[in-house]
């Protein structure tokens, strides 16, 4: 939280695994090296994994360095416990504090913060945790009442500038201000990963994906990595179509939350859209091909006899011949082996042949729309914003043209899933938010 110094002698290795100074300078430093390299960030797991290996020789003060290292390289679990083993100073309940905020135990947290203020950790930053913490509890008048406490050299730094901007457009009273905020958080720090998440936030809900992308890109390099980035970038992944780049970021929330549902779920739809990726060549000759079924049998020169066969049995283009066998053909009255050779060779030639449809199904199948009770019926009008979806399912709600809760209830789960993106979390979401109505999709 703290501004980093210059970084270019500063040994990553001794800083974790030798004795010696260990506080809120160095801590930044170790961030934002291994934010910056990604080697360095390697080499800080593997010096992690180093020291872990000695902790029955750790001093209470060498448990609180292990315990914040952990932190960096998103080892919550592990880290809460390690700072459980440190000296109770200062250093140990703020790390604490951002473990047990990152975790959800938000009013853990907030104790947490007043312990290290307690101890002696600087006034300021226990205050901006506070913050962030009853914003994250949706008390946002707390929040905004934490930040109005501070004043002097606090309130230009891009920590505080975040913070505030956050809280305003948590509020909702002017998201330009809160843009404002981000921006100048921006010019004080241009890596800072909370105003780079809520600025991408606020251009995603302006549509400016390709922007939001960007600004989220440089979020997910700092460590340790907000969770909720890692889920918004991993949708806009999904988005683009890049879905081995949305699996890395939801097995990247697994590696910190292991037991994350909402991460699984994602995970499993990202590896089945990756699955079913759309391939372009595949595609272009589909097309291809149904383009050559659809034409008619009368742009053909066939004899007299073939064309009235083939009249008689309704047929009218090269896909309904290729729903026929020779067998078909050759059953219908004056179809005789001349014919049927005729036949053979104008398919050949567009590498087609008799048959290789036989087990299309002729005619579409009819749909009945469920009848819904009055006061289901009361809800069809309804705006689909009203249900307040992910992000990922809004989306996908505009891609289908879905724009009423009446358009939504007439399309079935199956329906639903062929759309881009649109897996099982977001049709578990679509029930569950349906469910407030006592409607469901149709056929359910």
């Amino acid at each position: 939280m703290m501004m980093t110094a210059n970084l270019q002698d500063f040994d990553v290795k001794q800083a974790v695994l030798f004795d010696g100074t260990f506080g809120p300078r160095e801590i930044d430093q170790l961030s934002a090296i291994s934010s910056r390299d990604f080697n360095q960030f390697e080499v800080l797991k593997n010096s992690v994994q180093e020291l872990e290996a000695k902790s029955d020789e750790l001093s209470p003060a060498g448990f609180v360095r292990l315990g914040v290292c952990q932190f960096l390289i998103g080892k919550y679990q592990e880290a809460v416990q390690t700072l459980k083993s440190g000296d109770g100073g200062a250093l140990a309940h703020f790390y604490l504090a951002r473990l047990n905020f990152s975790l959800g135990k938000h009013e853990e947290a907030l104790h947490s913060y007043d312990l290290a203020q307690k101890a002696g950790y600087n006034v300021d930053y226990c205050t901006l945790g506070r913050a962030e913490t009853y914003r994250a509890m949706s008390e946002n008048e707390k929040s905004l009442a934490e930040l109005d406490r501070l004043s002097g050299a606090i309130e230009q730094t891009a920590e505080y500038l975040y913070q505030r901007g956050a809280t305003v457009a948590a509020i909702g009273i002017n998201p330009y201000e809160a843009i404002a905020l981000y921006e100048r958080a921006l010019s004080a720090d241009r890596n800072h990963p909370g105003a780079l998440f809520g600025l991408a936030l606020e251009n995603e809900r302006r549509g400016n994906d390709e922007e939001a992308l960007d600004l989220y890109k440089r979020a997910v390099g700092h460590f340790p990595t907000n969770v909720g980035t890692l889920f918004n970038i991993g949708i806009l992944y999904e988005d683009f179509g890049q879905y081995e780049q949305a699996v890395l970021c939801f097995q990247r929330v697994l590696d910190t939350e292991p037991m994350n549902k909402q991460a699984m779920l994602f995970l499993k739809d990202a590896k089945a859209s990756s699955e079913m990726h759309f391939d372009e060549e595949a595609q272009r000759r589909r097309d291809q091909m149904s383009q050559i079924l659809n034409l008619p049998v009368s742009d053909f020169e066939l004899s007299v006899r073939s064309r009235s066969c083939l009249k008689n049995m309704g047929i009218n283009t090269l896909a309904d011949l290729c729903r026929h066998t020779e067998q078909d053909l050759l059953g219908s009255k004056n179809f005789g082996e001349t014919s049927l050779d005729e036949i053979r060779n104008m398919l050949t030639l567009k590498g087609l042949q008799l048959g290789q449809l036989a087990t299309e199904k002729h005619t579409p199948e009819t749909v009945e729309v469920e009848a819904l009770s009055p006061d289901e019926q009361a809800t069809l009008a309804r705006p689909i914003n009203d249900l307040n979806l992910s992000v990922r399912a809004r989306k996908c709600m505009n891609r289908l043209g879905i724009q009423t809760v009446g358009e939504l209830v007439r399309r079935t789960a199956d329906e639903l899933l062929e759309c881009k993106n649109f897996g099982v979390t977001s049709l578990k979401e679509i029930r569950e938010k349906l469910t407030v109505y006592n409607i469901k999709l149709r056929g359910e």
